[in-house]
């Protein structure tokens, strides 16, 4: 892999304030147990990916599902508190906290594409050492990946609206804003609704944790 670290921002899996649109059809307790597994696939592409790796994470894991083998799993990676008044805030300062501990370009995650894989990882690293950022689009009008070079320009996150239907296009007139220079990676679909299971379970694994927590939906 081009030499990145890759950022997982991650909420702790807790029922009641994981995934609840998800837990409006299927329930608290396995809404946050199919965000568990999500988060520990994402983990597992990680860390196959690079051994520079952070984890910006907001909540209890105490409180969570899997909660013991999650903090197992962050044993091999460094793990940083999310900071801001909101996702955006939270998001661009993860960037910045990343790139300060490792003084790497950023390539940043979130936990709702558990299909992610290191080969694909290694392709969006390969993407950004050619420009100044590269962006996923997901089907769902958001984005499921975002690498930098310099971790300043993903300040300009703080401008764009979050959970939208046109935070990926927003997110791409941000960042060319700066000045930088966008390269378009792979779009990927992500799931917050019992209608984006199938397709993203498709893409996963066979044997892959989100594909055993999801069978029968």
């Amino acid at each position: 892999m081009k030499p990145v670290v890759v950022l997982v921002v991650a909420k702790a899996p807790v029922p009641g304030l994981a995934k609840t649109r998800l837990a409006a059809g299927i329930g608290a307790a396995a809404a946050a147990d199919i965000a568990a597994a999500a988060l520990l696939d994402t983990l597992d592409a990680a860390a196959a990916a690079t051994e520079a790796r952070v984890v910006a994470l907001t909540g209890d894991l105490r409180q969570a599902c899997r909660g013991d083998e999650i903090c197992d799993r962050l044993a091999d990676f460094m793990v940083v508190p999310q900071r801001g008044d909101n996702f955006a805030e939270r998001l661009a300062n993860a960037h910045a906290d990343a790139a300060a501990a490792t003084g790497l370009p950023v390539l940043q995650v979130g936990m709702d594409t558990p299909q992610v894989s290191a080969a694909l990882l290694d392709g969006c690293a390969g993407a950004l050492s050619d420009a100044d950022a590269v962006l996923g689009m997901a089907r769902d009008g958001g984005w499921w990946v975002l690498g930098v070079q310099d971790s300043r320009t993903a300040a300009c996150l703080t401008d764009v609206e979050m959970s939208t239907s046109h935070t990926g296009t927003e997110t791409l007139a941000a960042l060319r804003d700066t000045g930088a220079m966008v390269v378009l990676t792979t779009e990927l679909a992500d799931f917050d609704t019992v209608d984006d299971i199938d397709e993203v379970r498709r893409a996963c694994p066979l044997g892959s944790r989100f594909v055993r927590a999801t069978r029968g939906l």
